[in-house]
């Protein structure tokens, strides 16, 4: 018989001295940092008679990079450090992308607010002298929104269905060269599908200057917009779902029609409504096609139109005439908002027909 022998282990276990885990900057830290280098960048600025405010956030900017590393590396160690630095680096070039984008509104809010009313949109320049006061935007307004409908309704099922073609039934060379074409045209500029339209439609064709050939220079910068944006939301429709529809005997149109698109709609309206206000800006292919007008022309297929970038240009080209520039600041001020409206809309469509979690 055996007999078990337990033995227990003795060895001292060593006692930690300090603490358990490393030092840690405080959680206002970063702030302060922003504070002090900010604080420090208007000094130097100042004090070396640098009259830019640029210059001094520059300066900030640097000086909180740097400050930010060495409190770090001092304090945390060189691991933590470089963790804090590309931190650092990244908030630098946001505030660096946002800065722009709210001075740019800001200021053009400044200079337009005081123009825009109900006068401003609700009438033309028809018989307003382009250097005095008086006139409005309503004809430049019409014509962007009927321009800018038109291209979508030309874009938008060609881009939806050359998708659709890619996804679902695209293999081999066709698809190949369908990709690479569309790739080419999301770098086309503005100005060459306008020469193209111009040399065709108008040119070769014979058709006059109207809002309908500006319309089809649009739908050719829209359309590769839609094609990629379109691609990517069907790709993300899961595969399951087209074999359950398939296992019920449900044809591959019907499975697309019924199944894939109705799942995919929130993500294709956003890339259409992002495509829209891609174009709605676009200045080059409208002055070529449409020409412009003082006149409301509520017929975009027949004579010139006129669009808001084009009012933009035309009001601001007066020189030495601040009443032009008035209108021309209330007009971008009115672009603005037409395309922010825009992306609000694709978020919320977005967000409204995204799929729905929870019990």
């Amino acid at each position: 018989m055996s007999t078990a022998t337990t033995v227990s282990d003795r060895t001292p276990v060593p006692q930690l001295n300090g603490r358990l885990t490393a030092a840690r900057l405080p959680r206002w830290a970063p702030a302060g940092v922003a504070v002090l280098s900010i604080a420090l960048g208007c000094g130097i600025g100042a004090g070396a008679g640098l009259a830019s405010h640029i210059q001094w956030g520059l300066i900030a900017a640097l000086l909180f990079v740097a400050l930010s590393f060495s409190l770090s590396a001092k304090v945390e160690g060189v691991r933590q450090a470089k963790d804090r630095l590309a931190t650092s680096l990244i908030w630098v070039a946001f505030i660096l992308a946002v800065v722009p984008l709210i001075s740019l509104l800001v200021y053009t809010v400044q200079q337009g607010a005081g123009v825009v009313d109900g006068n401003f949109l609700s009438h033309s320049m028809r018989g307003v002298l382009q250097s005095g006061p008086g006139g409005g935007i309503y004809h430049a307004l019409l014509g962007t929104l009927q321009q800018v409908g038109l291209a979508t309704a030309i874009a938008a099922p060609i881009g939806l269905l050359t998708a659709v073609y890619l996804v679902e039934y695209g293999r081999g060379r066709l698809a190949k060269a369908v990709t690479f074409f569309v790739d080419v045209m999301t770098g086309v500029p503005s100005i060459v599908a306008g020469l193209f339209i111009l040399s065709v439609w108008n040119l070769g064709l014979g058709f006059d200057y109207s809002g309908f050939s500006g319309s089809l220079a649009l739908s050719i910068l829209m359309m590769p917009v839609v094609v990629r944006s379109t691609e990517e939301m069907l790709r993300l429709v899961p595969n399951e779902l087209r074999e359950a529809s398939y296992a019920l005997g449900v044809p591959k149109w019907k499975t697309i029609m019924r199944v894939v698109i109705p799942t995919a709609i929130g993500g294709i309206t956003t890339g259409v409504m992002l495509a829209v206000a891609r174009i709605t800006g676009e200045t080059a292919p409208v002055m070529m096609l449409v020409f412009v007008s003082d006149s409301i022309n509520p017929d975009p297929f027949n004579g010139p139109q006129m669009n808001l970038p084009v009012y933009i240009w035309q009001q601001y080209t007066q020189v030495n005439n601040s009443f032009g520039y008035a209108r021309a600041w209330g007009a971008a001020l009115v672009l603005i908002a037409f395309v922010m409206a825009l992306n609000l809309v694709a978020r919320g469509i977005a967000r409204w027909r995204s799929p729905k979690t929870g019990h």
